[in-house]
């Protein structure tokens, strides 16, 4: 017995509404020029560097979450770049790319 049907027990009368489920990804404003796509090494380790991108903070903070979360690595945004942990650049350039973004390469 899971927990609906004791719910049921409970309140016989009660009636179920289902909620429609919200999507989190909302359209991100597609831009002119490229975003830039690194890769460097700090203290030793290597990281993906993703920045130019000129719409808001919040959309570019967005667009963060859903690289870590399809990459399952972690990450951060700072200073108007997404750093990601690893070297992915090209898992994130066809990401971007099937987004419509346009991507540049830069380094290595």
């Amino acid at each position: 017995m899971d927990l609906q049907d004791q719910l049921k027990k409970l309140f016989p009368d009660h009636q179920v509404e289902e909620m429609p489920q919200q999507e989190n990804t909302e359209k991100l404003r597609i831009q002119n020029e490229p975003l830039i796509c690194k890769y460097e090494k700090r203290k030793g380790k290597p990281i993906t560097l993703i920045e130019g991108y000129t719409g808001t903070t919040q959309d570019f903070k967005q667009l963060a979450k859903e690289l870590k979360k399809l990459l399952s690595v972690g990450g951060s945004f700072k200073n108007d770049q997404i750093i990601i942990q690893g070297d992915y650049r090209d898992t994130i350039m066809q990401f971007l790319k099937d987004k419509g973004f346009k991507v540049k390469r830069v380094g290595g």
